[in-house]
């Protein structure tokens, strides 16, 4: 059955301006496109907290580049946050990016927001996130937490010496040929409707984007997803789990992990939905992107539908469920 056809096959996709779906095999494309809105592969949609799997590709690669380790305190590397700090002095890289920090979920993105765009914002975002403590020992268990991404952010920006925009660039986006992939909207960029409505295209706040708000396409998350599959150094870090057998999922860095080792997400924002799954074994990419956010379901059994010949697995349950 072709991708078009398993497309055809969701019947909720009808209700959905726009949807586009690509998978790669081995470096081969297919992608897929429906829906009254026209669209392509390289139409840019929000992609919601897929921006974490920037963030955490780009802060691992980083580190692995200047041989610095992954179990590295945060605070080694984030010093001026020490006089304000009373999170665990021992909590390290590895740990804010695999959700496993024990951090005290205080930080929310009202506040984070309130501080403004300016350059320094996303060092004070994470200077509230310390503030606030730990609740848990880092590495006692997984929860789904963006203050940890506010850390890596900040970390990102620190080890660069610029902004964590600039920083995502030089280290990941223009190595990567990513040219479809940012935070700034542009006049090509699909709007989110929510239901019949359709939304109005909006910023995002700078203190919140190292967990969310970017802009992308089916092209360039196939391009990240064959890179980050060739690169095998990195995929080794980022597909190892840090995660206990008794927390709530399996959990690399910046991904969920699957029953034969795919590694998969989703996220959301209003207006938007996105998702994306790996099978590193088998050189397998897929994402699908909508503008409708009640379409995860949909694109979580297609997605599941599609890599389930190569695995025998079905994650559309985890796809759909997976915490953002």
């Amino acid at each position: 059955m072709t991708l078009q056809e398993l497309m055809e096959e969701q019947t909720t996709f009808r209700d959905v301006p726009a949807i586009a779906v690509g998978s790669s095999v081995a470096g081969a494309r297919t992608t897929a496109t429906q829906g009254r809105v026209e669209v392509t592969a390289e139409s840019c949609f929000r992609i919601a907290s897929l921006t974490k799997v920037f963030t955490s590709t780009a802060l691992v690669r980083l580190l692995l580049d200047n041989g610095v380790p992954l179990g590295v305190p945060v605070i080694e590397l984030l010093p001026g946050l020490a006089p304000d700090s009373r999170a665990d002095k021992s909590l390290t890289i590895e740990q804010i990016l695999g959700q496993v920090s024990g951090l005290r979920e205080s930080v929310d993105a009202a506040t984070v927001s309130a501080l403004g765009d300016g350059d320094g914002a996303l060092l004070e975002a994470a200077r509230l996130v310390v503030r606030a403590g730990n609740e848990r020992e880092p590495g006692e268990r997984w929860s789904y937490y963006n203050g940890n991404y506010f850390l890596a952010g900040s970390i990102l920006a620190a080890l660069s010496g610029t902004t964590f925009e600039s920083a995502l660039e030089g280290v990941l986006l223009d190595r990567w040929g990513l040219e479809r992939t940012g935070f700034e909207t542009s006049a090509g960029s699909v709007t989110g409707w929510n239901g019949t409505t359709e939304l109005p295209l909006l910023g995002y706040p700078r203190t919140r984007r190292p967990s969310g708000g970017m802009w992308s396409s089916v092209s360039d998350l196939l391009a990240v997803g064959e890179d980050l599959l060739a690169d095998r150094a990195l995929l080794e870090e980022i597909q190892r789990p840090r995660t206990r057998p008794d927390d709530p999922m399996a959990y690399g860095l910046g991904w969920a992990l699957g029953p034969s080792g795919q590694m998969y997400l989703n996220g959301r924002l209003p207006g938007y939905r996105a998702a994306m799954v790996l099978v590193p074994d088998r050189d397998y990419v897929s994402v699908a992107l909508a503008n409708q956010e009640t379409a995860l379901p949909a694109l979580a059994r297609l997605l599941s539908d599609m890599q389930q010949p190569l695995t025998g697995d079905d994650i559309a349950k985890a796809v759909n469920n997976f915490a953002t």
